[in-house]
């Protein structure tokens, strides 16, 4: 008998393991992935977001490369004009936070005294005594103030840090356009023979949703700079187009992102406006504006490229927040479609592909159609009542 070690049946029958035992590897593999996520963040969120901006400017690259550039310099040009409107926007918010946080006194004031028009009112109306709330209420509100302007400082600090950080994108930007024909050619070349046309089909599908999907969200959050601007400058809200321009990049945060960006504008104008009705109007703003975003904008120029269901997003923000902070909520949703199409291609991992897209609920979705169907019945049932 031979004692040598028959590799194929092994590999053929595979190795028996128990149901704990896959479970512990499976666990520990995740949490091994985890702590290689965390500890090397600051390489590879860089390189991830690379990889998308890639995305967004290979339709400029190869319209320069259509017009006989070299790929050197149509890569060059393309990633030029990216930084120009990226850092051009970030130099601006910049500017208008340094305004901001130099008037931060005088509104600081403004606040007292509101608060204190405010306490008078409540003294008038009700006959209270709040001498020791109200000057709890100055300083709270003092501290707040404070704070505020410390966390700016702060988000101010942290995104020159990741812009800093994120310098080294553009190298990657630009090799990832210039070897985007190498790449495919790698991964064809790890897949073997009979599935070449599955991992062609994979890769160009990933391409074009996650292309399709990066300059459908630019494109939205450039018309939101515009909308939130007005908006908040026809309430009479101040410092309005850097509220505006701020609340429209923090869109790109799904659905987390809008509320945090109209937080800023609502809290500055119920301290220091003179009116609660300004504070009234940033809601109404908020309301029209999500109404405009989700009905009109994101459905004909996003469209359904992801086509992930909302439960799987929120988790997904909610990790690669905690894991890679502000830059991981932004990454993770495309991140999360192309691991979608990956399993999509896959038919052992098509369940997982059904789990993550928004399909198999469509009989319970709220649409137009049933809203004015349950109203006709409703209608048709109270008159059967009444005669």
């Amino acid at each position: 008998m031979s004692n040598k070690f028959d590799y194929k049946t092994f590999a053929s029958k595979g190795f028996p393991m128990p149901l704990l035992t896959k479970l512990t590897l499976v666990m520990f593999f995740w949490i091994l992935l985890f702590f290689f996520l965390r500890e090397f963040r600051n390489i590879l969120y860089p390189l991830c977001l690379g990889i998308l901006f890639a995305y967004l400017l290979y339709p400029v690259a190869s319209f320069f490369e259509k017009r006989r550039f070299p790929r050197i310099l149509a890569n060059i040009l393309s990633i030029i004009l990216g930084l120009t409107v990226i850092y051009g926007t970030f130099f601006f918010i910049y500017k208008q936070v340094s305004l901001f946080l130099e008037d931060l006194p005088a509104l600081e004031q403004q606040a007292l005294r509101n608060l204190v028009t405010a306490l008078n009112y409540v003294e008038g109306a009700w006959n209270l005594q709040i001498e020791s709330e109200e000057l709890w209420i100055k300083l709270r509100a003092k501290e707040l103030i404070n704070t505020f302007g410390q966390n700016i400082n702060q988000y101010l600090s942290y995104t020159t840090n990741t812009i800093f950080v994120i310098g080294i994108m553009p190298v990657y930007v630009f090799f990832f356009l210039y070897y985007r024909n190498k790449f495919k050619a790698f991964i064809l070349k790890l897949t073997p023979p009979k599935y070449h046309q599955m991992a062609d089909e994979t890769i160009s599908d990933i391409s074009h949703v996650t292309r399709r999907y990066m300059f459908g969200v630019f494109t939205v959050v450039l018309i939101l700079c515009f909308i939130n601007s007005m908006g908040l400058y026809i309430v009479g809200i101040r410092y309005a187009i850097l509220f505006g321009v701020i609340a429209a990049i923090c869109n790109f945060i799904p659905y987390f992102g809008t509320i945090f960006g109209y937080l800023f504008p609502f809290t500055l104008s119920l301290l220091i406006m003179d009116s609660p009705k300004y504070s009234l109007g940033v809601v109404v703003v908020f309301i029209i504006v999500q109404f405009t975003e989700n009905n009109i904008l994101t459905p004909n120029i996003v469209g359904g490229q992801m086509r992930i269901n909302p439960f799987i997003i929120i988790l997904s923000v909610l990790l690669g927040g905690y894991v890679w902070g502000v830059p991981g909520m932004f990454i993770i949703v495309p991140v999360v479609g192309m691991i979608k199409i990956v399993c999509q291609h896959t038919p052992s991992l098509r369940p997982w592909s059904y789990l993550i897209s928004d399909s198999g609920t469509e009989e319970h979705a709220l649409t137009l159609t049933k809203i004015q169907r349950f109203f006709k019945v409703n209608k048709k049932e109270e008159e059967e009542q009444e005669i």
